[in-house]
């Protein structure tokens, strides 16, 4: 009745200690990870489009974005995460429409400072315009391009006949 507990706790050091270790020596020791890991986060700063889905996805609330429109496009001027509130539930990551925002694998994201734990992923100014559309004088250069262009916006428009649109 008494020596029970302590045969049970002995039988099962001697079983752990001829079995396989789990643990790894961390820094030159590298675990690998998942497909699916939810690590630091990354930006593509080309494929966003300011559209706000994920900010609005966050159940913390930690997605501060920041856009100003030029010309007829929303430009993205400042993405910010407060890291230190996110719960990594990936519902930012699911709602991105563009593939924007993903996942990366990397799991070291310590910091020293309260700070510097924000994630800033984007801050940078608006263009001051926008790059124009070609001028008339490139379309007669290209005049195959140039019919094709305007092929294409008869078809959208629905005004070219026997064309699909």
């Amino acid at each position: 009745m008494f020596g029970q507990g302590l045969l049970k706790g002995l039988a099962i050091t001697w079983k752990e200690l001829f079995t396989r270790k789990v643990t790894v020596q961390y820094p030159e020791e590298k675990v690998p990870l998942p497909e699916r890991y939810h690590g630091r986060f990354e930006l593509d700063v080309d494929k966003c489009i300011a559209c706000g889905l994920c900010a609005n996805a966050c159940p913390n609330k930690v997605i501060q974005i920041t856009k100003e429109k030029v010309g007829k496009k929303q430009y993205l001027t400042k993405y910010v995460m407060r890291i230190e509130y996110c719960l990594f539930c990936g519902l930012c990551v699911e709602s991105c429409n563009k593939d924007a925002l993903k996942f990366s694998h990397v799991i070291n994201m310590n910091q020293y400072y309260r700070d510097k734990v924000r994630l800033v992923l984007v801050d940078r100014p608006a263009p001051e315009a926008l790059p124009e559309e070609e001028p008339a004088e490139a379309a007669a250069e290209h005049p195959a391009g140039a019919r094709a262009k305007t092929a294409k916006a008869e078809v959208a428009a629905g005004k070219a006949p026997g064309e699909e649109g």
